[in-house]
């Protein structure tokens, strides 16, 4: 394996990515709030890029289309094995319909992102399409506790989500992989609503009350959240990757952010001890 990674945009994702690299004898250098260097330090970012085997980007494209990182860096890129963290927006609404990294893009409200998205595929990344991320500290338990979860009276609409730790195996494993675009996304595409009644289950709360989405007074945001319905398909990142979701379905996966919530539960209290 390569020994340096450099990361632009240390963010929740990144950080996990990070961690698997760090966790098979590598370095990993960074951008970001908590990462090593600030991005506008070109002298010392273009030196660690230059000892730098591999580039993992997280970085989304800003309000006007363009990418920060290969407008200002793109130069530096030359010759490194490089992976841009994408998203399954750039399918737009498929109407519930399966798509594969196939189908066409740019079609629903993310044509920056699936402008990013084609760059980068043009310089030879790797680029992982990624659905809802999820994983401790971020996840429906939280919004459930915090009593900002909605259930909306949508029938038939469905989305895909993924746990953060199998994007950071699914990433891990494509380093030696062709170039390309790879779905990771769970096995169980599902409504919304099923996992904040899970998520309550799990809590031994009630579920919050169906709401129309014209009721639920949603941010603009979360009201584009559900103007689109699609399942993503993941078998290619199985096939060539050889990559598979150690939790394959949201019910796995909250399971495992509860356990997680627990245990940091638990060693606070130890400390306070």
């Amino acid at each position: 394996m390569m020994k340096r990674l450099f990361v632009f945009g240390l963010g929740y994702t990144a950080k996990a990515i990070a961690a698997a690299w760090e966790a098979r004898g590598g370095e990993v250098i960074s951008t970001g709030r908590d990462g090593t260097l600030r991005f506008d330090d070109a002298g010392n970012v273009r030196a660690a890029l230059a000892d730098a085997g591999a580039v993992l980007s997280s970085v989304p494209p800003d309000g006007a289309g363009g990418d920060a990182v290969l407008d200002v860096y793109g130069d530096a890129l030359a010759g490194k094995t490089l992976a841009y963290l994408s998203s399954t927006g750039v399918y737009g609404d498929s109407g519930g319909a399966w798509v594969d990294e196939s189908a066409p893009v740019g079609r629903g409200r993310r044509t920056a992102r699936a402008e990013a998205d084609a760059r980068w595929l043009d310089i030879g990344a790797r680029v992982y399409r990624l659905p809802g991320i999820y994983g401790p500290g971020r996840s429906a338990l939280e919004r459930v506790r915090e009593g900002k979860a909605h259930r909306i009276d949508l029938p038939g609409q469905v989305f895909s989500r993924v746990h953060v730790a199998d994007i950071a195996a699914g990433v891990m494993a494509g380093w030696e992989a062709v170039a390309g675009a790879y779905n990771l996304a769970d096995d169980w595409p599902c409504s919304q609503n099923a996992v904040i009644e899970e998520a309550c289950r799990l809590l031994g709360v009630a579920p919050p009350p169906l709401l129309a989405l014209e009721d639920a007074k949603l941010s603009p945001m979360a009201r584009g959240f559900y103007a689109e319905n699609r399942r993503v398909a993941n078998g290619k990142a199985k096939r060539v990757l050889g990559w598979r979701p150690r939790f394959a379905t949201f019910r796995e996966g909250l399971a495992d952010c509860l356990a997680a919530a627990a245990e940091g539960d638990d060693h606070a209290g130890h400390r306070e001890n």
